[in-house]
Parts: C-alpha cells; structure tokens; sequence
C-alpha cells in the first residue's frame, strides 16, 4: 500500500515521503497514529500544492533576509561603554548589548544568537561582526565602542 509519510519514521522515510509499506502496518500502526495518510491522487496533488507553498515561502524568506543583509551592512552601531585610560573596558560587550543597541538605535530585530561573536568586545574599537540572517545569507554589522 502506497502512503504519504506525515512525520518521519525511523526505517520508512522521512515526513513528506511517499512509501510503499504493507496494508497491516498502514492499517494499525500509522493510520491510527497520525503518521501517514493513503497516497490517492487527491492527497498526492495536496502534497505538491503543499511543497510549492513552503518552497514560495522559504524564497520570500531568503529575499527578506538579503535585504535585511544589506541594511545591516549600512549601518555603523556606536555603543558607549566607560573604560580605563588605556582603552579596556569596565566589562565587556556581548552579542546580547549588541541586539539590544541595535534595536533601540535602528529598529532592527535580531536574534543576539544569529550575532557571531568570538568573543566579547573588551576595548574601545570598531570591529566588523557577521550576523546570519538565513542559511547562506550573512550581513556585515560595523560596530564602534566609544567611551561614555
């Protein structure tokens, strides 16, 4: 019996997968448990209207995130921080500084984890931070720490 996979199952596929497994195992095992449904045509032709919907959706996602990219890359974000008289810093700035300045100073939300950080800013200078916006897009955030 041809199925459509609703959620990935160890040994038969994974969700969105058509399979051919036998009429017992359909009829009382996935059936009653919500994890496949038969394969006829009409369910087939919502599987494809499906997969063009979340490929449709995916697309828009990538050109939202390319165009955050390059506002990001525009952008300089001055953080004041109170430091010593060679330039360290009382502290550190972390990711987390760095989305909260750039939401209050730009309007512009983003994940502090999405922030690539090696590790905190512990002196007073201007780095340049990748922010990964979607798989394969990444925006170039210009940051400068200034005394306070």
């Amino acid at each position: 019996m041809k199925v459509i996979l609703l959620k990935d199952i160890r040994g038969s596929g994974v969700k969105g997968d058509v399979v051919n497994v036998s009429d017992g195992y359909a009829r009382n095992y996935l059936f009653p448990r919500g994890l496949a449904i038969e394969a006829d045509a009409g369910s087939l032709r919502n599987l494809k209207n499906k997969a063009k919907a979340e490929e449709k959706r995916a697309e828009q996602a990538a050109k939202e995130a390319m165009a955050l990219a390059e506002k990001i890359s525009e952008i300089t974000l001055v953080i004041r921080a109170k430091s010593g008289e060679s330039g360290k810093l009382y502290g550190s700035v972390t990711n987390k500084e760095i989305a909260e300045e750039l939401k209050k100073q730009h309007k512009i939300a983003v994940d502090r984890k999405k922030i690539v950080m090696p590790e905190p800013i512990r002196q007073l200078c201007t780095v340049t931070l990748d922010v990964k916006l979607y798989p394969e897009v990444v925006g170039k955030l210009k940051v400068q720490v200034e005394e306070a």
